[in-house]
C-alpha cells in the first residue's frame, strides 16, 4: 500500500469530499464499487500525470472519490501494473467498454471503449494466480489525448477534463436539494442503501456543498444502464450532470416504490392465508372441546359403523372390518396406506350384506308388464312366465341363468329389463363384450340383485387370463354362494342374484358356460310386427324426444310400411327407430324455421326426409333360369334369401376325363364341404334318373353364390346346391317362387337346420309361395304365428327324391 497526505479534487474544482466522505460514497455503489469501511490515506496525487496504463471495465464506470474492485487477467498488462507500482506510480486510467457482453480486459481498438474515463489510484493488489485483483479509488475524470506507448496492453496519454464553471447558483441549489431529498426517500424505502448512505449523510452540509461529488454519488446509487452512467461521467456541465443524476434517482425511487407495493401485497396475501388457517385450526379445537365435531378418524369410523347397522354381516367379514378399522385408527391421515385402507372399508361396508329386494312373483303382474313393454314375442313371453311360475312354486328365482340370443335390435336387453321390473328387482347392466382381463370380473366391485350381462358371445381371452372361466364361477348357482372377489378378499354370496345374459349367436359362447344357461331365442320381426311396434312404441317415443305432437307431425301407416319395406329390412327395429327419428327431426326443423306450421309425411314425399330407397327389388331373379335355385339362409341380422347359381365352365374333354366343380362366393369351410357332398350326390342321382345324361360326370361346372363380398357359412345349403346342379344338367328350370333349406347327406337324406322362423320370414318377404323344409323341422314351423305362415305352401321332406318331385314337377310327370 502507498500513503501520503492530501487528495486532489477532480474536474478542476476543489471539493471538500475527502477521506470519510469518499468512503461513504463508495459504500452505496450497486454497480460493483467496493465500500471503504475505514478512511484510506492516499498518496499525494499529482495534478498532471498523463501517461498511465489503460484498464477496460464493463457495466459500471468508476466515479471520482469511489472505490471499485477490478480484476485483470492479461499477463502483459499485469506486469505493467506491477512495474508501475514498484516505481511508486500506482495510477491507471479506467474506461468503460461500449459492449457489456465483452468480458475481455484486452483493448484491440480504442473504438471499443468510451473516450471519457476516470484517473484512479491503486490502493491494494492481490495476486490470485492467473489474475490480479486490485482495489482502486477514482480521483478525477480524464479523457484520452494520445498514445505514446500503444499495444493491446499499452499506455495512453490522459488529460484532465476541462474545468466546469457554475453559472446559476439558484438552479444548482435546487437540484442538489432535490437529489438529497430523493436519496433520503430511497433510503426510507430500500434498506439496502440505509447503512452506508446514512453514514455519508451525517457529514452534513459539506456533501450538499459539493455538487460534483453529489451528482456522482447519486448516479452510483442507481442500477441504471451502463450507457446512462457513462453519459453522466462524460457530462462537463454540472447542472446538466445533476439533472441527469436526478432523473436516474427518480427512476430508482419509482422502482423502489413498485417493489415495496408488490412486496406488501404478497405479504398481505400470505398473512390472510396464514390467519385463515389459524382460525380454522382454532375453530376445530373449539368444536372438539364443545363436543360439536369429532376427529376425522372418529367420524370415518362412525360412518362405516352406521352403514352396517341395518345389515346382517357374516362373522368372518365382520372380523376383517374390525381389523381394518383398528389399522385405520393407527395410521396417519396423510399417509398413502390410510387412503387405501379407507377405500377398502368403503367397499366392504357398501355391499348389501344380507339385504335383498323383496321379490314379486305374481304372474298376472309380470304378464301385464311384459305386454306393456313389448309387442309380439309370444313364445318368449310364454317362456318367461313359465320361469316365473316355477320360481313362485319354489319361492325363489335362484338356480337359473337366462340367456336371450337373437339378431341386433329385437329387444333382448329391454325384455331383460322388463323381467327385472316384473320381479321388483333392482336392475344393473354390465357389458362383457371384448373383455380379455379376468380382473374385470373377479376384481369387480359391485353386487346387485338383478344383473344383466350383455354380449357374452363376444367375450375374449388375453394374457391376463380367461374371463369366461371366471364368469362361469360368477354365474353358476352351484359355485357362487361363496364367490371370492380378488379385491374384497372375502367370500360373497351371489346365489340370490338373477343373472340374465344376452348374445347375438350362441356358437361363440364357451361350451361350459352355455351348458349352464337357459337359452331363449328372440327371433326377428315380420313386417306386420314392425308396423305395430312402430305405431305403438317408436313413433310416440320419437315425438316426445323431438318435442312434437300428433297435430304438428303426422306419420301414417302407409309411410311406416314403405320405411319397413324399402329402408329397414333387418330383423330388429333399431334402424326403423333411427329412420322415424330422422323423419321427425326434419319435421321439427321445418316447423321451427317457419317453412310450415304442420308437417304431413306421405309415401310420395318420404324421400325428402330419408333419401333414396335402399331396397328397390325383393329378390335377384324374378324368374329363375335353369341352373339357378333360391335357398334360405340365417344370419346374425336375421333371415335372407340366397340364390345358388351354376353354369357350364367348359364342356367335357375329348379324352373323356372326369368333370370338375369350381366354387366361388367367399364360402366358409362348411359350405365348401356341402358343395362337394352335393356334387357327388347329384352325379349319382342324375345317373339314376337319366342314365344317358353324363353332363355332371364329364363337364367342368362353376358354382357361385352371389354377394361374394359377404362371408357365408353354415350346413343348410346342400339340397339347394343339388337342385341347382340337376337343373343345369337337365337344362330345366325349377318351379317358380319356390325356396328350400336343408342339408343333404351322401345318401340323399335331408338333415334338419335352424332358424326356421327367420328363413320363413325371408321367404315370405321375397314373394315365395312354396317352401321346402326338412321333416324334423316340422315342430319349429308349426310354432310360428299364423300371419307368418299364411299363404305359404310348405313341404316337409326326408329324402332328396321328394325335393326333386316338388322342384321339377314336369320331369316327375314325364317320368310317371
Amino acid at each position: 500500500r502507498w500513503s501520503s497526505g492530501g487528495l486532489a479534487g477532480g474536474d478542476g474544482l476543489e471539493g471538500g469530499g475527502g477521506g470519510e466522505e469518499s468512503g461513504g460514497g463508495g459504500g452505496a455503489d450497486p454497480g460493483g464499487s467496493a465500500p471503504v469501511m475505514t478512511a484510506l490515506t492516499p498518496l499525494m496525487v499529482p495534478e498532471h500525470f498523463p501517461n498511465v496504463p489503460l484498464i477496460a471495465v464493463t457495466r459500471n464506470p468508476v466515479f471520482p472519490r469511489f472505490i471499485k474492485i477490478i480484476e485483470v487477467k492479461n499477463k502483459k498488462l499485469v506486469e505493467l501494473l506491477r512495474r508501475k507500482v514498484r516505481l511508486a506510480q500506482p495510477y491507471a486510467g479506467v474506461f468503460l467498454k461500449k459492449d457489456d457482453n465483452n468480458e475481455s480486459d484486452v483493448v484491440e481498438d480504442l473504438n471499443e471503449i468510451y473516450q471519457m474515463g476516470t484517473f484512479v489510484q491503486i490502493h491494494e493488489m492481490q495476486d490470485l494466480g492467473d489474475k490480479l485483483r486490485m482495489i482502486v479509488m477514482g480521483h478525477r475524470r480524464g479523457c484520452i489525448s494520445g498514445l505514446p506507448e500503444w499495444g493491446s496492453w499499452g499506455m495512453l496519454c490522459l488529460s484532465s477534463s476541462s474545468p466546469c464553471l457554475i453559472k446559476s447558483f439558484l438552479c444548482l441549489q435546487a437540484l442538489t436539494a432535490e437529489i438529497v431529498k430523493t436519496i433520503r426517500d430511497i433510503i426510507a424505502l430500500n434498506p439496502l442503501y440505509r447503512e452506508s448512505v446514512l453514514q455519508m449523510m451525517q457529514a452534513g452540509q459539506r456533501v450538499v456543498d459539493n455538487p460534483i461529488y453529489l451528482s456522482d454519488m447519486g448516479a452510483a446509487l442507481t442500477g441504471a444502464e451502463s450507457h446512462e452512467l457513462q453519459d453522466i461521467l462524460e457530462e462537463t456541465s454540472i447542472p446538466k450532470r445533476l439533472y441527469k443524476a436526478l432523473s436516474l434517482l427518480k427512476k430508482e425511487y419509482e422502482l423502489s416504490k413498485l417493489q415495496q407495493r408488490l412486496g406488501r401485497e404478497v405479504e398481505e396475501k400470505i398473512k390472510q392465508t396464514h390467519r385463515k388457517y389459524l382460525l380454522q385450526e382454532q375453530l376445530k379445537i373449539i368444536k372438539k372441546e364443545l363436543g360439536l365435531e369429532k376427529e376425522d378418524k372418529d367420524a370415518i369410523e362412525e360412518k362405516f359403523r352406521e352403514r352396517l347397522k341395518e345389515l346382517v354381516v357374516p362373522k368372518h367379514v365382520m372380523d376383517v372390518i374390525d381389523e381394518e378399522l383398528n389399522k385405520l385408527s393407527l395410521l396417519d391421515n396423510h399417509s398413502s396406506e390410510f387412503n387405501v385402507t379407507r377405500n377398502y372399508l368403503d367397499w366392504l361396508t357398501s355391499i348389501p350384506w344380507g339385504k335383498c329386494s323383496e321379490e314379486n312373483l305374481e304372474l298376472s303382474r309380470a304378464q301385464a308388464v311384459l305386454e306393456e313393454d313389448h309387442y309380439g314375442m309370444d313364445d318368449v313371453k310364454k317362456r318367461i312366465l313359465e320361469f316365473i311360475a316355477v320360481s313362485q312354486l319354489r319361492g325363489s328365482t335362484q338356480g337359473k341363468i337366462l340367456c336371450f340370443y337373437g339378431p341386433p335390435g329385437v329387444g333382448k336387453t329391454s325384455i331383460a329389463r322388463s323381467i327385472a321390473r316384473a320381479l321388483n328387482r333392482e336392475y344393473f347392466r354390465f357389458s362383457v363384450g371384448g373383455m380379455t382381463d379376468v380382473a374385470e370380473i373377479k376384481g369387480h366391485r359391485s353386487v346387485a340383485c338383478s344383473l344383466i350381462l350383455c354380449s357374452v358371445d363376444k367375450i375374449g381371452r388375453g394374457y391376463q387370463g380367461d374371463p369366461s372361466s371366471a364368469l362361469l364361477e360368477l354365474l353358476d348357482p352351484e359355485q357362487n354362494s361363496n364367490f371370492l372377489d380378488h379385491y374384497l378378499d372375502v367370500p360373497v354370496d351371489l346365489s340370490k342374484v338373477l343373472f340374465i345374459c344376452t348374445a347375438n349367436v350362441t356358437e361363440t359362447i364357451p361350451e361350459p358356460l352355455r351348458d349352464r344357461m337357459e337359452v331363449i331365442n328372440v327371433s326377428g320381426y315380420v313386417a306386420e310386427e314392425k308396423l305395430a311396434i312402430a305405431e305403438r312404441y317408436l313413433v310416440p317415443q320419437a315425438r316426445v324426444l323431438c318435442g312434437l305432437d300428433e297435430h304438428k307431425a303426422k306419420i301414417t301407416s302407409d309411410v311406416l310400411t314403405v320405411l319397413i319395406k324399402q329402408y329397414c329390412r333387418e330383423s330388429g327395429v333399431r334402424n326403423l327407430q333411427k329412420q322415424v327419428e330422422k323423419v321427425l327431426r326434419k319435421s321439427a326443423y321445418k316447423i321451427v324455421s317457419g317453412e310450415a306450421e304442420t308437417v304431413q309425411v306421405t309415401p310420395e314425399n318420404l324421400q325428402d326426409f330419408v333419401g333414396k330407397p335402399i331396397f328397390t327389388v325383393d329378390r335377384m331373379y324374378e324368374t329363375t333360369p335353369p341352373g339357378v335355385v333360391m335357398g334360405l339362409a340365417w344370419t346374425a341380422m336375421g333371415g335372407s334369401t340366397l340364390f345358388v347359381e351354376t353354369s357350364l365352365k367348359r364342356p367335357k374333354d375329348e379324352e373323356g376325363k372326369d368333370g370338375s366343380l369350381e366354387v366361388t362366393g367367399q364360402l366358409g369351410d362348411v359350405m365348401k364341404e356341402s358343395a362337394k357332398i352335393a356334387y357327388t350326390f347329384a352325379r349319382a342321382f342324375l345317373m339314376q334318373k337319366e342314365p344317358n345324361n353324363d353332363f355332371l360326370m364329364s363337364s367342368h361346372i362353376h358354382l357361385h353364390v352371389p354377394e361374394g363380398a359377404t362371408p357365408k357359412d353354415g350346413p343348410s345349403a346342400g339340397c339347394t346346391i343339388v337342385t341347382a346342379l340337376l337343373s343345369l344338367a337337365m337344362n330345366c328350370p325349377v318351379r317358380q317362387n319356390v325356396a328350400m333349406t336343408g342339408e343333404v347327406s351322401l345318401t340323399g337324406k335331408i338333415l334338419p337346420v335352424g332358424g326356421i322362423k327367420e328363413k320363413t320370414i325371408a321367404a315370405k318377404r321375397a314373394g315365395v309361395t312354396c317352401i321346402i323344409l326338412p321333416s324334423e323341422n316340422k315342430k319349429d314351423y308349426y310354432d310360428l304365428a299364423g300371419f307368418i305362415t299364411e299363404g305359404l305352401e310348405v313341404h316337409f321332406v326326408e329324402h332328396y327324391k321328394e325335393v326333386f318331385d316338388i322342384a321339377f314337377p314336369e320331369r316327375d310327370s314325364a317320368a310317371g
